[in-house]
């Protein structure tokens, strides 16, 4: 019997136009994580890591290509389906804007607990704990240093443990122990089958992937497929 991928990502095409000129952000890129396992993306900033992962997240509708999600297709659907299918599947860390400003870190979790429609008493603070930030709970995104941040909004991805982890850079603003720390609890989720994408720079977290694709003018070009 076959087993569903987590995440299917075929031919995917993205193109911007700035003026008179189009920039080609996908050309054709696919890739496929399975169910419990770690995937690495990897390449030079420009590349078209961040815009892969918005178009398989359903933050962004490629303009070619399929993204499948647990088995259900995420594109060509209205943006109130492809954010109900990420709230029941997904869970997302981008590079910047995943705290709301007015909210506690504590509020910023249930919110996406709320989300996900998942109310588990306790599970705000467990998610604060679990990345050492149990004590800045009341604290709002502007008094938490980069470091925190980062943390803070690994808890909010986390909060309703989603059964993939689409990440961009999560490890970028943290120093060396803290990264160490982050990739353990991104790991350790593959015990209960959980997937995890992830963009990153940072050799250490690629390392630990079960897989890594390597990335460059918005084609796969090495790594597994």
């Amino acid at each position: 019997m076959a087993v569903t991928a987590a995440i299917s990502a075929e031919d995917l095409y993205r193109f911007f136009h700035i003026g008179d000129t189009e920039v080609r952000a996908l050309r054709g890129a696919s890739l496929t994580v399975g169910q419990a396992e770690v995937v690495a993306l990897v390449g030079p900033s420009g590349s078209g890591k961040s815009t892969l992962l918005a178009c398989i997240a359903g933050l962004d509708e490629p303009d070619g290509g399929r993204v499948e999600v647990a088995g259900r297709r995420m594109t060509r659907r209205p943006e109130a389906e492809r954010a109900r299918l990420r709230a029941e599947h997904i869970g997302v860390l981008q590079q910047s804007g995943n705290l709301f400003e007015q909210l506690t870190v504590e509020e910023n979790v249930r919110l996406s607990l709320e989300l996900a429609r998942s109310n588990g008493s306790g599970r705000s603070r467990q998610a604060l704990a679990s990345v050492g930030l149990a004590d800045r709970a009341k604290a709002l995104p502007s008094e938490l240093s980069g470091g925190e941040s980062a943390r803070a909004a690994l808890a909010v991805a986390l909060a309703a443990d989603p059964a993939i982890l689409i990440a961009d850079e999560p490890t970028a603003e943290v120093d060396a122990e803290t990264e160490c720390q982050m990739i353990e609890l991104i790991v350790g989720r593959k015990h209960a089958r959980r997937a995890a994408l992830i963009a990153t720079h940072s050799m250490a977290l690629a390392a630990t992937a079960d897989r890594v694709y390597r990335i460059a003018d918005g084609r796969i070009v090495g790594g597994e497929s």
